[in-house]
Parts: C-alpha cells; structure tokens; sequence
C-alpha cells in the first residue's frame, strides 16, 4: 500500500498486520530474554562468549523475513543493513550495558589485608 493510499485496511489486512507485529515483538526480545537463562540452565556456554554469539544469530535469522519486506519495500539493500545495524546495536547495548547493570557485574571489593600488630622493635 503506498504512503498517499487513504483506505482503511480490511479486517483480515488488520488481523494479519497484528500477527505480524506480535510476532515480531516476540522474535525480537527472545535472543534478549534467552540469554539471560545461562545460569538458570546451568550451562555456561548460554552465558558466555558462544551463548551472546549464538544468540546474534538466532536474532539475525529471525529478522530475516522482516529484512526482506522492508527491501521490497524500499528497493534497495541499504534500508536492511541500516535496521540490521540498529537491530546490532541494541543486542551489543543489551549485552554489554544493560545486561551486566541488571546482574550487578561490578568489580568485588578487595578484602583489606591486615597487617599483624608490632611493638617498637618489630615484635
């Protein structure tokens, strides 16, 4: 439907518009939500380096058929790479900022080591 087109959409246009917009919500915040579980599936592989990657692809995969509407489109391959370089964005946003603020990955304070009592002498 072009942008000056002024008809309503029709229930069933509406219904599949919705679905769509569902399912891309649910596609899009899974790989956030999955790769959280890491610690409560007891895998550390979910939690690392491999588990962020795998999950980058699982987000790339699903948004392929979002990528492909919107170069239909728009025609061209540069409106893709731009929504995948936002969608890249945001993972790295969730994965190195949002993510460790939520877990509290801070540096463990260092214990003050004691040093043993001494006399005047060095006893």
């Amino acid at each position: 439907m072009a942008a000056t087109d002024t008809r309503r959409l029709s229930p069933g246009a509406r219904l599949g518009s919705a679905v769509l917009v569902v399912w891309g919500t649910i596609t899009g915040l899974t790989p956030h939500v999955l790769h959280h579980v890491g610690p409560l599936a007891g895998a550390t592989f979910l939690a690392g380096a491999g588990g962020q990657a795998l999950f980058a692809l699982i987000a790339v995969v699903v948004s392929l058929p979002f990528l492909l509407r919107i170069y239909r489109r728009f025609h061209t391959w540069v409106a893709p790479v731009i929504a995948l370089a936002v969608m890249a964005a945001m993972f790295a946003l969730s994965t190195f900022v949002i993510g460790p603020a939520i877990r509290g990955d801070e540096p463990a304070p260092q214990p003050a080591v004691e040093q043993p009592a001494h006399d005047q002498h060095g006893h």
